[in-house]
């Protein structure tokens, strides 16, 4: 029997995850959103694309939780934008809202399934669907490391004029701001990055990964990123679905790693068929313990701002 994916909210983020997941033919694929027929119309256009692409994958879309059951992977990008006027606290609890009203809907549908959140803020929305799902802590995961490392490498490679294949780059912390680069544990095809690029242009780099988001953003002027956000979604589904024990900076779930505990946080683990399989413990410096601490005490603080109904879990 073929896998199954669920995309929860059929956005730009969402519908591009569909499309990644689709055309490499990971999954048949069931497009969730609120909005009536926007799913529908979404799923079908890219179900109809199957023939002139050859991939032989279903792709419905719903408003409802009956065609997701028994889904392997739900991804979640659901979540309200900011709007003018609005505090950082009140998205965060507007977002809490749709986050938990989805997670208790995966966990009566899809059971055994994984779950990989993608809406901000992703650690704290992360540890909320730990803590709403009852899930075992390895089926659920944030998605945050993977696209500050997917920039992160492509800004190395047009540094250093390489391909991006031969760039692997390893980081930890929250999304964003938050991140810790880790660059002694980022190579050019085993060599020392920093062989090839200054310290100088390699902090430069790293102030600039952190302000990815927000650079696009500025950019676009009405929307966000979303064809790398869903590109780096989908490698964590692939590596799942073929169980390739990928070694993925995600966020999950700590209990004493690091010196954290009882937060969702961005760490080097291997993630298969089992979910997160393991979580590496690398020797860090002095400065790169303190920036990880610094991460950790933000994300706390955000875990903190959520609704007490949801912190009393």
């Amino acid at each position: 029997m073929r896998k199954k994916v669920t995309v929860i909210g059929a956005g730009f983020v969402g519908s591009t995850c569909a499309h990644w997941i689709a055309s490499k033919e990971l999954a048949d694929v069931v497009l969730v959103d609120i909005a009536e027929g926007i799913p529908q119309g979404k799923g079908l256009d890219l179900l109809e694309a199957g023939p002139i692409e050859g991939f032989d994958i279903n792709v419905i879309g719903t408003n409802g939780y009956e065609e997701t059951a028994d889904s392997d992977v739900v991804i979640l990008t659901s979540g309200a934008p900011r709007k003018p006027g609005m505090s950082r606290e009140d998205l965060l609890a507007i977002n809490a809202d749709i986050t938990a009203s989805n997670i208790l809907k995966v966990t009566e549908t899809s059971p055994n399934s994984h779950i990989i959140i993608v809406n901000n803020p992703m650690d704290t929305m992360a540890y909320l669907a730990y803590k709403v799902s009852g899930f075992p802590k390895n089926r659920i995961m944030g998605q945050g490391g993977v696209l500050d490392a997917g920039r992160y490498r492509t800004f190395i490679a047009q540094e250093a004029g390489v391909s991006v294949e031969d760039v692997h780059a390893m980081l930890m912390g929250g999304h964003g701001d938050e991140m810790v680069p880790l660059p002694r544990y980022t190579t050019i095809s085993g060599i020392p990055v920093t062989e090839f690029i200054s310290e100088e242009r390699l902090n430069a780099i790293v102030e600039r990964t952190k302000k990815g988001g927000g650079e696009i953003v500025a950019l676009l002027k009405t929307g966000s990123a979303y064809y790398a956000p869903a590109a780096a979604t989908v490698q964590m589904v692939e590596s799942i679905l073929k169980d390739k024990k990928r070694v993925l900076p995600l966020s999950a779930y700590l209990e004493g790693e690091y010196g954290l505990n009882d937060l969702f946080f961005g760490v080097p683990a291997v993630l298969g068929a089992n979910g997160i399989e393991k979580i590496l413990e690398l020797p860090l410096t002095d400065a790169e313990k303190e920036g990880a601490k610094r991460s950790g005490d933000l994300v706390k603080g955000s875990i903190a701002a959520l609704p007490e109904k949801y912190r009393s879990l």
